[in-house]
């Protein structure tokens, strides 16, 4: 059996409808912080289970139910969610797969056999960056797809 995760992050308070389009085949969505208003974290819930980690931008009181760091069990995958790689804890054994925002750049690489996915922004555009998201998909294997949004909301 597999499952169809979508990843997003620095959403900054915008959440596109092509965005929303995509995660609607989704069984979980993990959002990696920078959320910036709790009516993108209202949108994602009703698409899909969601779990978002605060980012730096998350200070407002509906932000302070969201952790830090959140630790994901599915099937057989361990996953830990953060916005900033820079404040990564040691991972022992236990993480498969480490999910990060903050830079806006996606990345998705291999390092010492824990898989490194950020999704990139899917938010308001930032400088030069692409805008960005990502389906994990998790069976046997892990596969990510990056999926670039369109600028228009």
């Amino acid at each position: 059996m597999t499952t169809r995760i979508g990843v997003i992050a620095d959403t900054h308070g915008l959440l596109r409808h092509q965005a929303k389009h995509i995660l609607q085949g989704c069984q979980l969505i993990i959002h990696a912080g920078d959320i910036d208003s709790p009516s993108v974290l209202g949108e994602l819930e009703r698409i899909a289970p969601t779990i978002a980690v605060r980012g730096n931008m998350d200070w407002a009181s509906w932000a302070n139910r969201l952790k830090v760091t959140e630790r994901i069990q599915v099937g057989i995958w361990s996953i830990l969610a953060l916005h900033n790689i820079g404040d990564l804890p040691s991972l022992g054994d236990e993480v498969d797969i480490v999910i990060f925002g903050h830079s806006h750049k996606f990345l998705h690489e291999n390092r010492n056999g824990i898989l490194f996915l950020n999704p990139g922004s899917a938010g308001p555009r930032r400088f030069e960056l692409p805008i960005s998201m990502a389906i994990l998909t998790l069976g046997e294997e892990a596969t990510i797809e990056q999926i670039l949004l369109e600028s228009k909301p």
